[in-house]
């Protein structure tokens, strides 16, 4: 079985569509010891597949429309966060704080990109606001990774030992996250199916989510990654993010292309959260799990109040075991799962040509509302989709075979899938969509605008 036709499966898709998907393989691609272009190519191409799918259906078609994944678009899109350019400035990608650490015992990575996740993790360690690198990591490495994994955490900031895989392997969440498939999918109520505006055959063919709403409750990066999908595919998603907390400027010009951006206080703003969710045919959160459920939000909570709906949620560890609760990036599950171990060396601990977990279980996680929207069509019936970095990481190092060498063409880098866009952030040079399939779109239909500029309203 191919890795396409794995996540495809996954997906709950028919593997006789396996064959629509064509690809262009370019020697070169995040180069790794683990096979993460192979990863990559597949999340993208089930998700090319799934928009074909979705299209299809909606246009009335006897056929699905092939679908194509080059791994040179791959590639530029795994790493959209580091080739965009505001103005000519590049983004900055990790803060001071960000980083590996050594322990008196082994290793630590910290992640302090937030304001309050760094002071959360300079309280927990009796450390000053200012304190420089330099002494930070005096400080750390008189401690033991566990004590400053367990201090952290209990402080609510970030920060991990790392693990060989075999260390991994036998920690409780390890065996809670290998239990589980891939995409984790479940059928919520057995409304009616909510049938969208008609769509003429091209239109559909060409914007397969169009007329869609979808309510983006998610933060970096996996799933602005789906939502940001979607809007290329023609959905109308609507970012909401708390008022007093605003996202990192350069990542939500990142994966802001198509959307529009509000803010909403949950506590004071209920009957406004209910208008959105009374319309919305999706809700996508990338929050810690349970984080949102006293506003109403669980899966069942939103079947009961506004049946029909696609619920998705990615998470860092998934919504179970011991680490369940827990708050994680990219970064902490690649240090954790013995990723930075086996790419790393014996002086220091390594990590993957780019954030591909994050990128991976994003294109997934709009692959599955895809479907879900699909599924939906046919029979009715709210759907919950679930996604988890740690279970995407479980797939890349035990569910496929060691990296080999890319064969066809040559990767010559990211240029030939760049483009500059006129925007109201600056003029920007971003990474062109890899998903693709016959008559689909070649770009967003409107760049990123400054957070919360928009009304928490539906258009």
């Amino acid at each position: 079985m191919t890795e396409i036709e794995f996540a495809w499966t996954a997906l709950g898709g028919d593997p006789a569509l396996v064959p629509r998907v064509s690809v262009v393989e370019r020697a070169g691609t995040l180069p790794a010891r683990l096979p993460v272009s192979r990863l990559a190519r597949a999340c993208v191409g089930a998700c090319a597949l799934a928009a074909a799918e979705l299209g299809a259906r909606r246009a009335g078609l006897g056929r699905v429309p092939g679908a194509e994944v080059d791994d040179g678009a791959v590639a530029a899109a795994f790493h959209s966060e580091r080739l965009l350019r505001v103005d000519g400035r590049a983004p900055v990608a990790f803060a001071p704080l960000s980083r590996f650490w050594r322990t008196a015992d082994g290793w630590v990575r910290t992640h302090a990109n937030y304001p309050h996740h760094r002071a959360r993790l300079l309280r927990a360690l009796d450390l000053p606001e200012d304190v420089p690198v330099a002494e930070a990591a005096a400080r750390i490495a008189e401690r033991s990774a566990p004590e400053v994994e367990d201090t952290v955490h209990r402080a609510g900031g970030l920060a991990v030992a790392l693990r060989t895989p075999r260390e991994w392997a036998e920690h409780g969440q390890a065996a809670e996250v290998a239990a589980r498939p891939l995409v984790e999918r479940e059928r919520l109520d057995t409304s009616p199916a909510r049938v969208p505006s008609p769509l003429d055959p091209a239109a559909a063919r060409l914007l397969p989510a169009a007329g869609l709403r979808v309510l983006d409750l998610t933060r970096v990066l996996a799933g602005p990654v789906a939502t940001r999908t979607l809007a290329l595919l023609g959905a109308d998603v609507l970012r909401l993010d708390p008022p007093r907390s605003p996202e990192l400027p350069d990542q939500h010009a990142d994966t802001g292309f198509g959307k529009r951006s509000a803010t909403l206080d949950l506590t004071t703003g209920r009957d406004t959260l209910e208008e959105l969710l009374a319309a919305a045919d999706v809700v996508v959160t990338g929050y810690r799990p349970g984080t949102l459920d006293r506003f109403g939000l669980s899966p069942e909570a939103l079947a009961e109040r506004h049946p029909g709906l696609v619920v998705a949620q990615v998470s860092a560890w998934g919504a179970y075991g011991p680490w369940g609760g827990r708050r994680g990036f990219d970064s902490l599950v690649q240090a954790v799962t013995g990723i930075a171990v086996t790419e790393g060396s014996a002086e220091r601990p390594g990590a993957l040509p780019a954030q591909a977990l994050d990128h991976g279980t994003g294109y997934l996680l709009a692959a599955a509302v895809l479907r879900a929207l699909t599924e939906r069509s046919y029979d009715g019936g709210g759907r919950l989709v679930r996604l988890a970095l740690a279970r995407t990481a479980h797939w890349l190092t035990d569910g496929m075979p060691p990296a080999r060498a890319g064969g066809g063409a040559g990767y010559e880098g990211p240029d030939a899938w760049l483009v500059e866009t006129g925007s109201r952030l600056g003029r920007l040079r971003h990474a062109l969509p890899p998903v693709s399939f016959t008559g689909g779109p070649a770009g967003w239909a409107r760049p990123p605008v400054p957070w919360g500029s928009d009304p928490a309203r539906w258009e």
